[in-house]
């Protein structure tokens, strides 16, 4: 009878420790699924802030892009405003100085034009001299004078026109007459009148002429 008292006292215990056993094993397994759990719920709120200083990374290189983008559109805009300026002020200086070339050569023909009169009367003067007065000191300080405005003109680039046995042209000469001269060729001139200039590359006067039919 003791014996078998034992064996249901040792069945008991066994299953005792069992229960505990098992009791423990849950609550392992409990706080296992808690950890679990908290170590996914703290990877979710990194992975939401990972996600949120990406974001706000983002917005602020956009909006940093955006405002460099605007930089250099200012700045492009005022190099080629100022692009536009120098070229504007480029044609400026160049029409200046056109105009003032201009408005000097205006200048130098009207008082090339001035001049010549006072060339023609010396001219005149000169041809009506006597052959036995050409001598004549004053003749002789008349004709020192003609050269003398001569050359100042030719240095200020007024040139006398060729005429005689030239080929008429109606740019540069005027013709008054005809003639018939079966010795000169056709459209030659044969006489001048008045003697033409030009100042460079412009006729100041035409010269007066006779020219072969």
């Amino acid at each position: 009878m003791a014996e078998k008292e034992k064996e249901e006292v040792l069945e008991e215990v066994l299953e005792e420790l069992e229960e505990a056993d098992k009791e423990k094993t849950e609550a392992e397994e409990g706080a296992e699924e808690k950890d679990t759990g908290s170590s996914e719920e703290a990877k979710t709120e990194e992975d939401q802030d990972s996600k949120k200083e990406e974001k706000e990374e983002k917005e602020k290189k956009g909006i940093f892009n955006k405002k460099k983008d605007k930089k250099d559109e200012q700045i492009e805009e005022l190099n080629d405003r100022l692009r536009r300026q120098m070229a504007e002020f480029d044609n400026f200086r160049k029409r200046s100085e056109k105009e003032k070339s201009q408005m000097f050569d205006m200048g130098a023909k009207s008082i090339v034009e001035k001049v010549l009169p006072v060339i023609d009367n010396f001219e005149r003067g000169l041809l009506a001299v006597p052959e036995e007065d050409k001598d004549n000191a004053f003749v002789d300080g008349m004709d020192k004078v003609y050269k003398q405005m001569l050359t100042m003109l030719a240095e200020a680039g007024v040139e006398p026109i060729e005429a005689v046995g030239k080929e008429f042209d109606p740019n540069l000469h005027n013709a008054v007459m005809h003639v018939e001269d079966e010795e000169a060729g056709e459209n030659t001139i044969v006489e001048e009148f008045q003697k033409g200039y030009m100042y460079r590359d412009s006729v100041v006067r035409h010269s007066m002429v006779k020219v072969a039919n």
